[in-house]
């Protein structure tokens, strides 16, 4: 299991919600129509919203027929990675016939942005859950957290989530991320509670800072603050919990462990303990390889809320 064979493929990661979350990745590095001041990817160079087909479907097939054969454990097959998945206009195709092939569930985390086009909405038909972003119920918001792409507005991305739940059958987690003094305050979480109401997710997770964020300045919310919110929110919503250790740990490591460390950390910063799930191994095992490859200079370490996490140099 290696990157050098398995490009479009990266874990599986342990998922605060979906288990192990096999990631399928679809886009070249930040590809992406927001900016958000917490990703963390880091910035967009320049935001796009232009839907082509990035790579071979027929590759990245082909990678996950290999990669199941591994007998690593996978809960969930996940459409996430290194920008906005809706951006690649093969993701219709590719949900349906990773369903057909593998049986295996399937969910996409979007940022939204573009289900407001009728051809999105169809393409994520077939996904068992989608995990919708909405961090803005009003442009001056959504300007100062996600700084979207010129062409984008608030108000339709509202829209085009209203619809896609009238026609979506499986689940919609709507998730709601707060960032400390730009959309927590209580007019602004009443605007978002209302966007809610109308949408009809199933669930909503109410998620803060948690990981290294592309600006130093976006501070998270306060155990107790989101909870505040949760109740706010009603019966549907959630705080977005860490990880915990499931039955069992991931049970067939991989053979190049080097790679696959850099092959998680290449799409999210990590910490000991993510790696130690996600890869079947123990903290002894993984912290000589880590400092390795810090020393190597391919990954880096960043402090966050007083933990250490690991991240591409």
């Amino acid at each position: 299991m290696t990157e050098k064979l398995f490009p479009h493929l990266y874990g599986p990661v342990p998922s605060r919600r979906l288990g192990y979350s096999l990631g399928v990745d679809l886009l070249p590095f930040k590809t992406c129509s927001l900016s958000c001041i917490y990703c963390q990817l880091g910035r967009t160079k320049k935001t796009t919203i232009r839907r082509k087909k990035y790579f071979s479907e027929r590759q990245i097939l082909q990678e996950l027929k290999d990669f199941l054969k591994s007998g690593v454990r996978v809960d969930f097959i996940t459409f996430s990675g290194s920008g906005e998945p809706t951006l690649n206009s093969s993701i219709g195709q590719l949900i349906r016939k990773i369903k057909k092939m593998t049986g295996k569930p399937v969910a996409v985390l979007t940022n939204s942005t573009l289900l407001t086009r009728p051809a999105v909405r169809k393409d994520l038909e077939a996904a068992d859950v989608v995990v919708p972003s909405l961090d803005a119920a009003d442009q001056k918001t959504f300007k100062k957290i996600n700084r979207p792409h010129p062409t984008l507005k608030a108000s339709k991305i509202i829209d085009g989530l209203i619809k896609f739940r009238k026609q979506f059958k499986g689940q919609i987690w709507l998730e709601i991320l707060l960032v400390k003094g730009l959309n927590d305050s209580p007019g602004h979480l009443k605007k978002l509670k209302a966007a809610a109401d109308k949408i009809k997710p199933d669930r909503i997770h109410l998620n803060t800072v948690v990981r290294p964020p592309a600006e130093k300045w976006a501070r998270p919310l306060a155990p107790d603050e989101l909870e505040r919110v949760r109740l706010f929110f009603g019966p549907r919503a959630e705080v977005v919990a860490s990880f915990h250790k499931k039955e069992k740990e991931q049970e067939k490591a991989p053979e190049d462990l080097t790679r696959a460390i850099l092959s998680i950390v290449k799409r999210r910063p990590v910490n000991l303990e993510d790696l130690q799930h996600a890869l079947g191994q123990t903290k002894d095992n993984l912290f000589p390889v880590v400092q390795q490859l810090i020393a190597s200079k391919k990954i880096k370490e960043a402090v966050h809320r007083g933990l250490v996490y690991y991240e591409s140099a």
